[in-house]
């Protein structure tokens, strides 16, 4: 049984659970544009047009909310440098270090085995 608080933690994580909040980390990972987006930020700070390039096909609007969702959870710092022009950089915090190799594993596994699925 999962006994929440008030503040949203509990004792026991189980993400079968329909109240665990666990569910909501485990839907921004599975998104596709922030596991590619993880991905592109393990080669070090990276701006968002760079970001933008790197992720073909999506959008800005999409990847604001993705990287906005990265850095509310936890996953991923912004770094505001005061120029003229604005220069905005994204990186992976500790946590968002630690996740990058089984998202690395999963985006291996497809390209490996995408000529098997169906």
């Amino acid at each position: 049984m999962v006994t929440l608080c008030e503040s949203q933690r509990h004792d026991h994580h189980d993400v079968y659970a329909a109240q665990c909040p666990c569910r909501e980390v485990l839907d921004l990972l599975a998104n596709k544009w922030s596991a590619l987006a993880i991905g592109a930020m393990e080669e070090g700070p990276q701006r968002f047009g760079a970001l933008q390039k790197r992720l073909e096909g999506v959008s800005p609007k999409v990847l604001t909310a993705t990287l906005r969702r990265l850095e509310d959870r936890g996953f991923v710092e912004r770094t505001v440098y005061p120029a003229v022009p604005l220069h905005v950089e994204y990186e992976l915090t500790a946590l968002g270090r630690s996740v990058a190799q089984p998202l690395g594993q999963l985006r291996g596994w497809v390209e490996e085995h995408m000529d098997e699925i169906a």
